[in-house]
């Protein structure tokens, strides 16, 4: 992985030192908090519900045993002892005090790691597949363009002030676990009729309150004119995104207004235009990245220990039939750990728990892990030999719930509990639908569901390309949710469909459960997933199954 150089070192202290005086003229009262915003808002502190909340960024969700350790002693020394892990890769702190930020932020430029851009009208923290350099359907790793990316966005002059936040995904594989087509650009590897690697290029994707699904700008465009071609997307954005209405800004209202055939049309200009002043700069650039993305040198074992054990034991079979993913080596394998613990809030993490995963990924896993943006971690070379011996750790800690891709591995926003803006409650909902599915027993017999839950309009629980998504908000001083159906975040994205009027805070599991018992009994067969089921069925069961009073009345 990338390691930070004498450059990065230097900008990052800089920009602490730089904060830290602000801070101090904050707490003296030279600064109000309107002055003060904008500043902290620089280096990723909000001023949540309760307290400030801290976002830290994790480039690509990738980081190794010593920053997943320093995170855990972060959490200990200047929070409550917990972090949590968001849909962005990145690391939240909820309670930290304003004067200790400046040392959280020296602990963190310690280990190669910053808060900058993790908020702002920026090129927020890039993203990619989680399962990145370990993936058996990979092209090629993504993370090394992911880090040009990173490099070249960071205080970029023209880019720091965009009409709007602006986020990029980019995954290496055909199928897509980065939800490249829900960003405002998303790069997906693909191949052209030579074989030759290169990425298709999406534009103007988006949830919140307009959902939008990307467009492709391009079909394939060659690996050297990556960077020339984000940048001609960004500048054509710049100049004509709209700055009258925060609520038109982002670059999906552009592409809409405009229509993809200008845009084009003034990307590809705009490309032309700069692509020679790129003179082989950043290619060199990404040569130098490449070698520090290397992958490790994997062992040459036998694996027969672990099938003996997969086939001795029920409670560690049941977990590698969910928790892992096939790897590139067929040696090794993919370890997802969950942070849904059925009944715990999705995506946090106890300091104690983060050792431990730093621990295992210095042990076991060639001292890597990842964080994805379906808030769990991941331990992405594992040999097979040792996952008895991970599964056995994990279970120590609370981390070794089998249910990675089932409905109760669910994505929640904080919601109310933590934000300013949330009109609804998402944490305890998800906890609970997560306890009434293990009470059933029914979550391994369902199969895999992608149930995803926001607490409000701005949909960071990306509630629009659940299978199931569940959306809370306030109707006259009470709490409703509204439920989607057949949202999809792959290579087949789609917007989920609102099933009709919302339910009650005390109504939304019991519908969650008519729901899926709809499911259950419509399918054909155990092979057929709840999205797979809604595609062939449509609305009309899964609505009847919701709304029995009205379907009632119809049959009347």
């Amino acid at each position: 992985m990338y390691s930070y150089n004498d450059f990065d070192d230097a900008f990052v202290r800089a920009r602490v030192a730089q904060f830290t005086q602000q801070v101090e003229r904050r707490i003296d009262g030279s600064l109000t908090e309107d002055e003060f915003r904008p500043l902290r808002l620089m280096n990723g502190l909000y001023l949540q519900l309760h307290a400030y909340m801290l976002r830290v960024a994790i480039p690509y969700g990738t980081l190794d045993s010593a920053k997943m350790r320093q995170l855990a002693y972060i959490a200990e020394r200047w929070d409550k002892g917990y972090g949590h892990f968001t849909t962005r890769q990145n690391i939240q702190y909820n309670w930290p005090k304003l004067p200790d930020v400046p040392a959280i932020l020296n602990a963190l430029a310690d280990v190669g790691m910053h808060a900058i851009q993790t908020s702002g009208n920026c090129v927020r923290n890039v993203t990619a597949d989680h399962f990145a350099g370990a993936a058996a359907d990979e092209i090629a790793d993504p993370r090394p363009v992911a880090e040009l990316l990173r490099q070249w966005s960071t205080d970029h002059p023209e880019f720091q002030f965009l009409p709007r936040k602006f986020k990029i995904a980019i995954t290496g594989s055909p199928n897509d676990r980065a939800v490249t087509k829900a960003h405002d650009i998303g790069l997906r590897m693909v191949r052209n009729d030579k074989g030759e690697p290169g990425f298709e290029v999406i534009v103007g994707g988006g949830l919140g309150r307009t959902p939008m699904i990307g467009k492709v700008v391009r079909e394939f465009l060659p690996k050297a004119d990556l960077l020339p071609y984000v940048e001609a997307i960004l500048s054509v954005y710049n100049s004509f995104g709209r700055r009258d209405n925060k609520y038109k800004a982002r670059i999906k209202i552009t592409v809409h207004e405009t229509g993809l055939d200008k845009i084009r049309e003034m990307v590809e200009a705009r490309f032309a235009e700069i692509r020679p002043q790129f003179t082989g700069v950043d290619q060199a650039l990404l040569e130098e990245i490449e070698a520090a993305f290397a992958p490790p040198q994997f062992r040459n074992a036998p694996v027969d220990a672990y099938e003996d054990f997969y086939k001795a034991d029920p409670v560690f079979r049941a977990w590698a039939d969910t928790n892992l993913t096939q790897h590139r080596n067929d040696s090794y394998a993919i370890v997802t750990i969950s942070l849904k613990a059925h009944g715990a809030t999705p995506g946090d993490a106890t300091a104690e728990q983060m050792r431990v995963m730093a621990d295992l990924a210095e042990r076991y896993g060639h001292d890597e892990l990842r964080i994805s943006h379906e808030q769990n971690v991941i331990l992405p070379h594992v040999h097979k030999s040792d996952l008895p011996a991970v599964h056995a750790e994990l279970s120590k800690v609370g981390l070794a719930t089998a249910n990675v891709g089932l409905i109760s591995d669910i994505i929640a926003c904080p919601g109310m509990d933590y934000c300013a803006l949330a009109t609804a409650r998402s944490i305890p909902v998800a906890q609970q639908i997560a306890e009434r599915f293990n009470e059933l027993k029914l979550e391994h017999d369902i199969g895999p569901l992608k149930l995803k839950i926001s607490g409000c309009i701005n949909a960071c629980g990306h509630h629009h390309v659940g299978h199931i998504g569940i959306l809370g908000l306030d109707r006259a001083g009470v709490e409703n949710y509204q439920i989607t159906l057949g949202g999809d975040g792959t290579e087949t994205a789609a917007v989920g469909e609102r099933a009709g009027p919302g339910f009650a805070y005390d109504e939304i599991v019991p519908a969650i459960e008519r729901l899926v018992g709809a499911y259950l009994e419509h399918r054909e067969g155990r092979e057929e997933t709840f999205l797979e089921a809604y595609r062939r069925l449509g609305p009309a069961p899964f609505k009847a199954a919701l709304y029995p009073d009205e379907a009632e009345q119809d049959a009347a």
